[in-house]
């Protein structure tokens, strides 16, 4: 698949098949991601793969109930409060890896390079079939202590960016997109 095709095609993806992935093809993606570029080139990331059901099932748990500990009262905070509170949710949609980014908290642009290094890793996966989605209900809990010591985050790390990874059941229909707004300044 060709680099505007991933783009144009990626989208968030929230239901996926039981299958497995592979470490090969898990390196592959994260091979991708750290092609980044980063401020400095420091290239602080770091990457935690879960692929353990149980593990990820504990994940979801804790961080739907930090979540709801957490959640400021606002418009969606009764819908997010509804779909925290089902214990049937998953909020990493069953599927069989989380790759979570993470840097060193005094890195000055943690934040920024790891997202960078998301979206390669999600165009990365999309332009080998898979599916992702990152999953902002995991960040809150896994920036605790108990969050970092699951998936064996130093405490000076700051996760980032969990993103899910695995195999769509179904493609997702295309989002339409607004025009840009673009402001031509100089000659």
């Amino acid at each position: 698949m060709e680099i505007m095709q991933a783009i144009r095609t990626r989208r968030s993806v929230r239901a996926y098949t039981g299958e497995p992935i592979h470490e090969k093809t898990l390196r592959q993606i994260i091979d991708a991601a750290v092609q980044a570029p980063s401020a400095m080139n420091e290239q602080p990331w770091s990457f935690a793969v879960v692929r353990d059901r149980a593990l990820l099932a504990r994940i979801s748990r804790a961080a739907k109930a930090h979540m709801l500990a957490t959640l400021p009262a606002g418009a969606a905070s009764g819908h997010y409060r509804d779909m925290l509170s089902d214990p049937d949710f998953d909020i990493f949609y069953h599927a069989p890896a989380l790759v979570v980014i993470s840097a060193v908290a005094t890195s000055q642009w943690a934040v920024e390079d790891c997202a960078l290094a998301a979206e390669n890793l999600m165009l990365a996966a999309r332009a080998s079939g898979l599916g992702t989605c990152w999953i902002g209900f995991a960040q809150g809990w896994l920036g605790t202590a108990e969050g970092k010591a699951s998936i064996d985050l130093p405490a000076a790390y700051v996760p980032v960016a969990p993103i899910i990874v695995g195999h769509p059941k179904a493609a997702p229909p295309p989002v339409p997109r607004r025009e840009p707004e673009i402001h031509w300044v100089g000659a």
